[in-house]
C-alpha cells in the first residue's frame, strides 16, 4: 500500500486475493477449531483463541493504515488492548500516564498500582518539560530511575490536550522507556504514532475505526516482533479475543473511515466556531480554534483537528445537565466516534479525573447535517440559560 493515500488504504487493504469469480470481501469464518494432525507447523491455524482467518484482513488493514511493519492484533475490547499493553510494564516498573485520559485506563492503572504491580505517575501530557522530567525520574543521589512506560493520549480524553509526540518519543528513547500511544481520538488519518517514534499504538476499535456504535473491539499495532509476540501471547493466554462477526463489521466500517472523519471534523470545526460566539457558552475546547491551547501544536503535528468538542455552558452543572436533557437530535450517551452525534457530562462518572471541570460536556460530532446539529444544540443551549 506504499504511495497510496490513507483513504484509499482504508478501502483497499485487507481484501482477498483477486481471482476470477472470487469475492471482493473476505468471508466470515465461524469455526472455533481447525483440522490439525501431528505437530502444528508455523502459522498453522489450530484454535480460534490464537488466530482466525476473519481477524487477519482487519489486522492487515489496520497495520497498513498505521504504517506498521507487522500485522496488527485485534482484541475483544479497547480495555483488553489497554490491559495487554500495560502487561508490558515490568513488575515494579513506573508508568507515566496523562492526568487526563480515558477514565477506565486510569482506573486499571490505579488498580495495578494498588496491588504493587507497577507505580503510576500522572503528568500534564501537554507540558513536555514535565513529562521529560517524569521519564528521567528523580532520586536523592541525583541518579534518576527511568520510567518503564510512557502512556500518551493526544488529543486527551476529554480535555483535548495535544502532546508534542516527536519530542516525547525522542526523550523516551534516551531513557529506554517504552511508549504506548492511544490513537483512538486522532485515528490513523490524523497521526501515525509508530512513524513518530512510538513502540505500540492502541485503538478502541469501537469508536472511529468501526464507526457505527455496534461493536466492542480493541487493537494494537507495533513494528517490534518481540513486542508483538508478547502482546499476542497475552491475548491468547488471557482469552482477550474478538468474535468473528464483530471483526468483520469493524472491517466494513473501516472502509468509510476517511469519509466519516472528513465530514465529522469539518462539522466539528464549524460548530466550535459557532459555539465560541454563543452567549450561553462559557468555554469551548477544540484544537481548530486559534485561541485553543492545543491549536499551534495540533496544526503542526496532526492531520486534522478531530471530531470531539469540549463545551462548558454558563450556569455550571445545572446548565450542562439541562443541555443534555434538551437535545433531540444529539444522543445523550457515552462512547464516541459513531456516525451519530452524541454528548455527555463527563463528571457524572465518579471515576472521571477530578481535574476535569464538573460542567464539561464532551461532544462527539457525527455525520449528520451541520445545520440540523446546530439548530438542535443551539436551542438546547438557549433553553439552558439561567
Amino acid at each position: 500500500m506504499q504511495g497510496l493515500a490513507p483513504g484509499t488504504v482504508a478501502v483497499a487493504a485487507g481484501r482477498p486475493e483477486r481471482r476470477q469469480g472470487g469475492p471482493v470481501n473476505p468471508p466470515v469464518i465461524l469455526s472455533s477449531t481447525y483440522v490439525s494432525a501431528g505437530v502444528p507447523g508455523p502459522g498453522e491455524l489450530l484454535y480460534a483463541r490464537a488466530d482466525t482467518e476473519t481477524w487477519q484482513p482487519f489486522e492487515e488493514a489496520l497495520a497498513a493504515l498505521e504504517d506498521a511493519a507487522l500485522p496488527a492484533l485485534v482484541l475483544g475490547s479497547g480495555m483488553a488492548a489497554v490491559a495487554a499493553a500495560l502487561s508490558l510494564v515490568p513488575p515494579g516498573g513506573r508508568l507515566v500516564v496523562p492526568r487526563h485520559a480515558y477514565q477506565i485506563t486510569l482506573g486499571l492503572a490505579a488498580e495495578l498500582a494498588a496491588r504493587g504491580v507497577l507505580g503510576v505517575e500522572h503528568v500534564d501530557i501537554a507540558d513536555t518539560d514535565a513529562v521529560v522530567r517524569a521519564l528521567r525520574g528523580t532520586a536523592p543521589d541525583g541518579a534518576g530511575t527511568p520510567a518503564a512506560m510512557l502512556w500518551v493520549e493526544s488529543p486527551t480524553n476529554p480535555m483535548l490536550e495535544v502532546a508534542d509526540l516527536p519530542a516525547l518519543t525522542a526523550a523516551a528513547r534516551e531513557t529506554g522507556t517504552l511508549v504506548v500511544v492511544d490513537n483512538t481520538f486522532a485515528t490513523p488519518l490524523g497521526q501515525q504514532p509508530l512513524r513518530l517514534g512510538a513502540h505500540v499504538v492502541l485503538h478502541s476499535v469501537t469508536k472511529y475505526l468501526a464507526g457505527h456504535s455496534d461493536v466492542v473491539l480493541g487493537a494494537l499495532a507495533t513494528d517490534d516482533e518481540a513486542l508483538r509476540a508478547r502482546l499476542a501471547s497475552y491475548r491468547t493466554l488471557h482469552g482477550a479475543v474478538a468474535g468473528p462477526w464483530e471483526v468483520w463489521l469493524a472491517l466494513r466500517g473501516l472502509r468509510t473511515l476517511a469519509l466519516r472523519v472528513e465530514r465529522s471534523q469539518r462539522t466539528a470545526a464549524e460548530l466550535a466556531a459557532r459555539l465560541a460566539a454563543h452567549p450561553a457558552v462559557a468555554e469551548v475546547r477544540h484544537p481548530s480554534l486559534p485561541g485553543d491551547p492545543g491549536h499551534d501544536r495540533a496544526t503542526r503535528l496532526l492531520r486534522g483537528y478531530g471530531s470531539i468538542l469540549g463545551v462548558r455552558p454558563h450556569g455550571g452543572v445545572a446548565a450542562a445537565d439541562a443541555v443534555v436533557d434538551a437535545v433531540r437530535l444529539w444522543v445523550p450517551a457515552t462512547s464516541l466516534g459513531g456516525v451519530e452525534s452524541s454528548l455527555e457530562r463527563r463528571r457524572r462518572f465518579a471515576t472521571e479525573s477530578v481535574t476535569v471541570p464538573e460542567d464539561l460536556l464532551r461532544l462527539s460530532v457525527g455525520i449528520e447535517d451541520l445545520e440540523d446539529l446546530w439548530a438542535d444544540l443551539s436551542a438546547a443551549l438557549d433553553a439552558s440559560r439561567p
